[in-house]
């Protein structure tokens, strides 16, 4: 028998006002698909990829439930989960608009790290809902990457999930962008110090505005990375600990940060600031920048209207970073979580630990050579080929030295 090829499907002739946007047309029909990894022939292939000769495979995985990573896709399969309620700068839009995102985010991970995965949009916005639907999903997938979910609530539910699970669990929101945020830091203390000699992290001073996810999870890795005096901004001022208006997120925050005793506004904390990262938006005006430290550096991520504008951050900072790419230095996720998942996969890692993070920010930052780093020059490109092998080695090894990496 000859296979026929599929008919199309039937379709009604309607209006699209989108025909010929360049942007829609590459979104037509969805940006992935679900490709076959082999191909069924014959009788023989039948039988074997399917009835009966599956039922030998099952019947192994039950006996011993560790071959579902040899003899399915498990072991390389991510789950990219999303409530649509913080999606890029749009916010709440709903599961169903954030599908384009999270499309993007499964082109992403195959293209640059060759993990597969499949975008997941919840239509559930409780917590304990939230946890049990991923948790009943978990079974079919390798890892769990959540994306685009409102502050505080990421928090909870990536916590519940790590400790449910034993796959690794990941909100890039919050660790992506801190993994990149450190590996651009260091370059930046390289190129700022004196004779070729990279500025002390533990001497350099922090200002971060923003404390939903990004801005958590980059305070908490530049405190393990060194930084020594770290101050978070919100938008009603500094976070301290005699604040009474904090959630346990915030205030966790606030007592492990601002040991300088610092208060008041953004714009007071900028005063001989060494570091400004901006995570969340809105206009920091110039004169605040002005009183920032000699040699500052500027790393202003919102987009699409950094919190200062780079003309205006080249006037007072000898390195400036953007979260976009129409300027140097981007601080851009897709340098960390398609390597941080290649790396947790080959190593078979339980979950990703702090040392992994760092392991894949020092790989990032090590990718530049000392003579090739310049004021805008201190990330790799996201095109730059040697990135996701660098950061899955790293995380791999990171993994096995923390006794989370587990037999193939």
């Amino acid at each position: 028998m000859v296979a026929q090829p599929f008919a199309q499907p039937f379709s009604v002739e309607v209006s699209d006002a989108y025909a010929g946007d360049p942007v829609f047309e590459l979104h037509r029909g969805g940006k992935i698909e679900v490709t076959s990894s082999i191909h069924v022939k014959d009788a023989d292939d039948l039988s074997k990829a399917y009835t009966p000769g599956v039922a030998r495979v099952c019947t192994a995985i039950a006996e011993d439930p560790s071959l579902v990573r040899r003899y399915t896709w498990k072991s390389n399969v991510v789950a990219v989960v999303t409530d649509g309620t913080a999606v890029l700068g749009l916010g709440d839009i709903g599961p169903a608009a954030s599908l384009p995102v999270m499309e993007g985010k499964a082109l992403l991970f195959k293209e640059f790290g060759g993990v597969d995965s499949v975008p997941i949009a919840l239509d559930c916005t409780d917590v304990d809902e939230f946890v049990e639907t991923v948790a009943r999903m978990a079974p079919s997938f390798g890892g769990i990457n959540l994306e685009d979910i409102s502050a505080p609530r990421c928090f909870e539910i990536e916590r519940r999930l790590k400790e449910r699970l034993d796959i690794p669990v990941f909100h890039d929101d919050q660790h992506g962008t801190a993994v990149v945020v450190l590996a651009a830091l260091r370059n930046a203390l390289r190129v700022t110090g004196l004779h070729g000699i990279s500025r002390p992290i533990e001497d350099i001073r922090v200002v971060i505005s923003g404390a939903g996810a990004a801005g958590v999870a980059c305070a908490r890795i530049l405190l393990q990375a060194g930084v020594g005096d770290l101050a978070v901004v919100d938008s009603k001022g500094v976070l301290h600990e005699d604040r009474a208006d904090l959630n346990p997120v915030k205030l966790s925050l606030a007592r492990d940060t601002n040991t300088g005793g610092y208060s008041g506004r953004l714009v007071d904390a900028l005063e001989g600031a060494d570091l400004f990262l901006g995570v969340s938006g809105g206009t920091v005006p110039e004169e605040a920048v002005a009183r920032m430290a000699d040699n500052a550096m500027i790393f202003a991520l919102a987009n699409p209207n950094p919190e200062v504008h780079p003309d205006i951050a080249h006037r007072h900072a000898a390195v400036v970073a953007t979260g976009r790419s129409d300027f140097p230095n981007q601080i851009n996720n897709v340098l960390a979580f398609p390597g941080i998942f290649r790396g947790a996969f080959d190593a078979n890692a339980s979950r990703i630990t702090e040392r992994m993070k760092l392991a894949a920010a020092d790989a990032l930052a090590g990718l530049i050579a000392a003579d090739d780093l310049r004021p805008d020059y201190i990330i790799p490109s996201p095109f730059d080929e040697r990135v996701a092998p660098a950061v899955a080695t790293a995380v791999a090894a990171a993994a096995a030295t923390d006794g989370v990496a587990r037999p193939a």
